[in-house]
C-alpha cells in the first residue's frame, strides 16, 4: 500500500452553520422563533435565540489561513473558507485532502446541544433542536450520500423526549448522537444516576453509537491566567481522560456489551498508561471499593466498548497492541487549527506505513464504518474513495489550498512579543462569545 491508496474517514470534523439552515424543516410560529443569525454594530455575526446571543463560527475555525493568523477568532461567516458553512465546498475539502467521509458536530448550539440546556423555553428548545437533526441529516448529510456520518442532538433534559428523539433519528438513518462526556456541567444527573438507564438501554436496543467531543464537560483546566496558552492547548486531548475513567465505571457496560462510546479528539498516546493504571488500581483497591471489576479488567472492558480517535499521534500509532487495532479511528478537525488540511496524507502516512495493510484499513477506515454503522462503499467503489482518486477529482475542479489571510479577534495586539496567556485567551472570547461559557472556561 502507497499514501494515495488510503481510504480515509475523519471521525470529528465541525460545521459552522449556514443561516438559512432551518428555512426548510420549519414554518410558521416555529420558524419565526429559530435562531437567527444576525450582524451587530461592529459587524460581528451572532445567532440570537430566546434572548441569549451565540457566536456565529465555531471555535478556532481557522482552516485555510497562514499560522500567524491561527489565534485569531473569526467574527464573521464571511471571514471562514466556505468549506465550513457550505457543504458542496466542504466536500471540495474532503477531496483535496483525500478524505471519504466526516463526522460533524455542530457550532451553534455546541458539540452537543449544551447551549439548549440554558434557554428558559425548553420545550421550544426540542422543537428547534429536532428541526436542527433534521437539517443536518437530511440536507449536510443528505446532499452527498456516503460521504458524511450523521450524528445528532439530544434534549437530555427530558428523558422521554430523548427517547423519541433517538427513535425519530435513528429512523432517518442517522445512528450516532453526541451528549455531554458530563451531564452534570449542565444541571443533569451523572452518568451513574439511574434517570440515564432508558437511555443506554435505547442506545442498545437502537444500535447506536455515543460521542463524547472534548470539552463538553470536563475541559482542560488552566493552570493561572498568566500560563502561556500552549500549556493549555497541549492538554486539551488528554483531558478526555476525566471522562474515559467516569464512563469505564459505568454500570451499563457490564449490563450492555455492545454498548459503542466514542472519545471524540481525545486522541490515543495516553490510552496505554491509563488502562494500566485502571488496572493496577483495580487490582490494589476492589477489596474494598465494591468494586464490579471482580473477574473482568478495566482495561478489557475499555477495549470492548471504547472507540479512541487521534489528530496526529505517531507515538500512540508505534504502541497500537497496547491500545488495540480494532479501536483506533482517524480524525481530521477541519475547520479548527487542529486540522492537517490540505495535507492529511503527508502527515498521517509516515506514522502509519509500518503497520499491515490490513491494520492501515482498519485505523483509516474499517474501524469508522464499524463503530458508526456506515458503509460509504454502498455509494462508491474503494477505488473512487482513495486518496488519489478524490485528489484528481478536486484537482478537476480546480479546489485552491493556498493560505488566505483573513480578519478576526486578535488576543494580543499585532505588535506584541511576549507570549499570549490563558487570559488573554479567556478576555477575547469574553469579549467574541456569550459570557456563560468563558466563565465556566475560566473557572475550569
Amino acid at each position: 500500500m502507497q499514501m494515495n491508496d488510503m481510504v480515509l474517514i475523519s471521525v470529528d470534523d465541525h460545521i459552522s452553520e449556514p443561516p438559512d439552515m432551518f428555512r426548510n424543516h420549519l414554518s410558521g410560529a416555529a420558524l419565526e422563533s429559530a435562531p437567527k443569525l444576525v450582524q451587530d454594530e461592529n459587524g460581528k455575526d451572532l445567532w440570537v435565540y430566546q434572548g441569549q446571543k451565540f457566536p456565529s463560527v465555531g471555535l478556532n475555525a481557522v482552516v485555510g489561513r497562514p499560522f500567524e493568523e491561527y489565534g485569531m477568532e473569526p467574527t464573521s461567516l464571511d471571514q471562514l473558507r466556505a468549506g465550513c458553512y457550505d457543504v458542496h465546498e466542504r466536500v471540495k475539502d474532503m477531496d483535496v485532502n483525500g478524505v471519504a467521509a466526516s463526522l460533524n458536530f455542530g457550532s451553534v448550539f455546541d458539540f452537543a446541544g449544551g447551549r439548549l440546556h440554558r434557554v428558559a423555553d425548553r420545550d421550544l428548545a426540542r422543537v428547534h433542536m429536532s428541526a436542527y437533526n433534521d437539517w443536518h441529516i437530511d440536507e449536510w448529510c443528505g446532499a452527498y450520500p456516503g460521504r458524511f456520518i450523521p450524528c445528532a442532538i439530544l434534549p437530555t433534559w427530558d428523558m422521554d423526549a430523548t427517547l423519541a428523539e433517538m427513535k425519530r433519528v435513528s429512523d432517518k438513518g442517522c445512528h450516532t448522537v453526541s451528549i455531554s462526556e458530563n451531564p452534570t456541567c449542565q444541571g443533569l444527573p451523572s452518568i451513574h444516576n439511574a434517570y440515564w438507564d432508558p437511555f443506554y438501554k435505547a442506545i442498545n436496543d437502537l444500535d447506536m453509537t455515543i460521542c463524547l467531543h472534548i470539552g463538553g464537560g470536563n475541559p482542560a483546566p488552566h493552570a493561572s491566567m498568566e500560563t502561556p496558552i500552549e500549556a493549555w492547548i497541549s492538554t486539551m486531548p488528554m483531558s478526555i481522560a476525566y471522562a474515559a475513567s467516569d464512563w469505564l465505571q459505568l454500570e451499563a457496560l457490564h449490563e450492555y456489551p455492545d454498548l459503542r462510546i466514542a472519545l471524540s479528539e481525545g486522541s490515543i498516546g495516553w490510552v496505554p498508561y491509563f488502562t494500566e493504571r485502571a488496572d493496577f488500581s483495580n487490582w490494589r483497591h476492589k477489596a474494598w471499593t465494591n468494586s464490579r471489576f471482580q473477574k473482568m479488567k478495566p482495561s478489557e472492558m475499555f477495549r470492548r466498548h471504547f472507540l479512541n480517535c487521534f489528530i496526529d499521534d505517531a507515538f500512540g500509532l508505534q504502541n497500537i497492541r497496547f491500545i488495540g487495532e480494532d479501536n483506533i479511528a482517524y480524525e481530521c478537525d477541519y475547520p479548527h487549527s487542529d486540522t492537517l488540511w490540505p495535507e492529511v496524507p503527508e502527515n498521517l502516512w509516515p506514522s502509519i506505513n509500518h503497520l499491515t495493510e490490513t491494520q492501515i484499513d482498519k485505523i483509516t477506515h474499517g474501524n469508522a464504518m464499524r463503530w458508526f454503522r456506515f458503509d460509504p462503499f454502498e455509494h462508491f467503489t474503494r477505488e473512487e474513495l482513495t486518496v488519489g482518486a478524490l485528489r484528481e477529482k478536486a484537482k478537476a475542479a480546480g479546489v485552491d489550498t493556498r493560505p488566505k489571510s483573513s480578519a478576526g479577534e486578535r488576543p494580543v495586539d499585532a505588535d506584541e512579543t511576549r507570549p499570549v496567556t490563558s487570559g488573554d485567551i479567556m478576555k477575547m472570547f469574553t469579549r467574541h462569545e456569550d459570557t456563560g461559557r468563558s466563565a465556566r472556561m475560566q473557572k475550569a
